[in-house]
């Protein structure tokens, strides 16, 4: 008798899919067959696919170099998930993951994105063409720069985000780049250079660079920096449990991380909508919307913990009040003016190019590309600055309780 998951299988192969060896292919019950496409889908031997949410998109290959499990993952077309473990994440247009890597919830990866083999990947958001080597792990991260395939930001092998501390918490996240400049594909591209390390909280402008063997600890806010953070000296200080030694830094870089995902949550929802086509299916763009929701409630969540830690009053009292004023906020949407000016700019883009995202992007108007980044960083400073109201003392230039 033909068992529940071999007659998926066998439904799939009738439906055009590619299945070279349909015995060792697992689809759960609650698999959505219809948001499988049989247009040139491949599933190679092992696979295992779970979830009604998942979406496999025409053009797709999972498991060309060893099995992959997709767990409610929306796969857009053309999009290599070569081998390992994929969890509630998102995979835009022609975006690859290599062997052996390990993607988990509210990751995104944006257009022609790239992780090669042995990446572990958590709340993880990369713009198109960002790509990382093997051997990394950057969860808790937001990575954005570059125009193109040939002039991308990397993150080189043997790479680690310092996303736990001693102090057990987890409000840790980078933002390498940012979202009003980095969704409009025209700024420098970032390098982080193989066998180094980022220590999170981080923010790094576009066109940092730092050099291999480097583990950086410090934000660097100008552009076109060659940042080198070798061991030259060992230094050794007393460790006091519970003792932030830049909270300030901290707070400040957790808030406009959270406002940055905030800005980006206007541009899908505002932007991203109007390319809806067969290339970005109204499942994938929902998925997108569930994805970027996930990331901000898990970075709330973790400032939160942060906050009712008790090291500091002004966080601990106030953390409900910051914690309202976010979800008054989370749909801020902005100066409208700018904003129109951008949408009539992609509109009219749209006209001429047809629904290919990046190329209208890349090819806006400049008093499209100007208004709509200062309409996406007016929506961070606005968040930034109200939050930052609820807590004066850790406002730029103020002293705060605890350094």
């Amino acid at each position: 008798m033909e068992t529940r998951y071999a007659l998926k299988v066998r439904q799939l192969l009738e439906k055009g899919v590619d299945i070279p060896n349909p015995r060792t292919v697992e689809i759960s019950e609650d698999v959505n067959l219809d948001r499988i496409s049989g247009d040139n889908v491949s599933i190679y031997s092992g696979c295992k696919i779970y979830g009604s949410s998942t979406l496999i998109s025409k053009g797709s290959q999972l498991g060309y170099e060893g099995p992959v499990t997709v767990d409610n993952c929306q796969i857009g077309p053309q999009v290599e998930l070569k081998g390992g473990f994929c969890k509630e994440s998102v995979f835009l247009n022609r975006a690859c993951l290599g062997f052996g890597s390990h993607v988990r919830t509210g990751t995104i990866l944006e257009e022609e994105a790239r992780i090669a083999h042995a990446v572990a990947l958590k709340q993880t958001i990369l713009f198109p063409y960002v790509t990382l080597g093997s051997l990394v792990n950057f969860c808790d991260c937001f990575m954005s720069g570059g125009t193109g395939r040939k002039n991308h930001s990397e993150v080189g092998s043997s790479y680690i985000h310092f996303n736990y501390t001693p102090n057990q918490d987890k409000a840790t996240p980078s933002l390498i780049g940012d979202v009003p400049r980095g969704v409009m594909l025209n700024q420098r591209p970032i390098f982080l250079g193989g066998q180094g390390g980022l220590v999170g909280p981080c923010r790094f402008e576009f066109g940092t660079v730092t050099a291999a063997g480097s583990i950086c600890r410090k934000d660097e806010l100008k552009p076109g920096r060659l940042v080198i953070a070798q061991r030259g000296k060992e230094a050794r200080v007393r460790f006091v449990p519970g003792k932030y030694w830049n909270l300030k830094r901290t707070v400040i870089n957790n808030i406009i991380y959270i406002s940055n995902l905030m800005a980006l949550m206007n541009w899908y929802v505002n932007v991203r909508s109007q390319f809806l086509s067969e290339e970005f299916s109204e499942p994938l763009y929902y998925g997108l919307i569930e994805k970027l929701d996930i990331a901000i409630d898990e970075r709330l969540k973790r400032f939160g913990s942060l906050c009712l830690k008790n090291m500091n009053q002004n966080l601990s009292t106030k953390w409900s009040e910051i914690k309202e004023l976010f979800s008054d906020l989370r749909y801020y949407e902005g100066n409208k003016k700018k904003k129109e000016i951008c949408l009539e700019s992609i509109s009219r883009g749209i006209k001429r190019s047809g629904k290919n995202y990046l190329l209208v992007i890349k090819n806006l108007e400049p008093s499209g590309t100007e208004s709509g980044t200062k309409w996406l960083q007016g929506i961070v400073d606005h968040l930034t600055s109200e939050i930052l109201t609820i807590i004066p003392s850790f406002s730029p230039g103020k002293d705060s309780e605890q350094e």
